[in-house]
């Protein structure tokens, strides 16, 4: 799909917003400056945060209290080794029903960080963005339906 502009990245973090249950774990990867943060944003609004939604880079985790829902944000970029995020309880987090857990850079944290019930890949298309998404688990399948 591509993502025309910072709107449509905003409109599509609001929409998958509006199609999730939680729990729930959603992976954004992607390069620097591809969307992954936007489309935060975009979904932690359509919770209802009426705040500012920053980028997690240097804290590592963002988290918003929306109602009877819990929203982790996490951004791995920094992690230099996955036992860092023990240091942050991201296990303890992750596994709240309650709970939605986006997480960019995955990778970064190895075993530490659960599997995913959707993945969003963002990538640059020439001066345009893109971005491809998919179920990882049962839990993720009717989200991917609906979008």
């Amino acid at each position: 799909m591509n993502l025309e502009s910072e709107v449509s990245t905003l409109e599509l973090g609001a929409r998958t917003a509006r199609c999730c249950t939680p729990p729930l774990i959603i992976y954004l990867r992607g390069d620097l400056g591809c969307g992954k943060t936007t489309f935060a944003r975009g979904f932690v609004q359509a919770l209802g945060y009426p705040g500012r939604v920053k980028s997690p880079t240097f804290s590592l985790e963002e988290s918003y209290v929306l109602g009877h829902v819990r929203l982790f944000h996490f951004d791995l970029y920094r992690i230099q080794d996955p036992r860092e995020l023990e240091f942050i309880g991201i296990r303890d987090v992750i596994e709240g029903q309650d709970t939605f857990c986006l997480i960019e850079w995955p990778e970064r944290g190895g075993d530490a960080v659960p599997g995913a019930d959707i993945e969003f890949a963002f990538a640059h298309q020439g001066t345009r963005r893109s971005v491809q998404y998919c179920a990882r688990s049962p839990r993720g399948w009717p989200v991917i339906e609906q979008l």
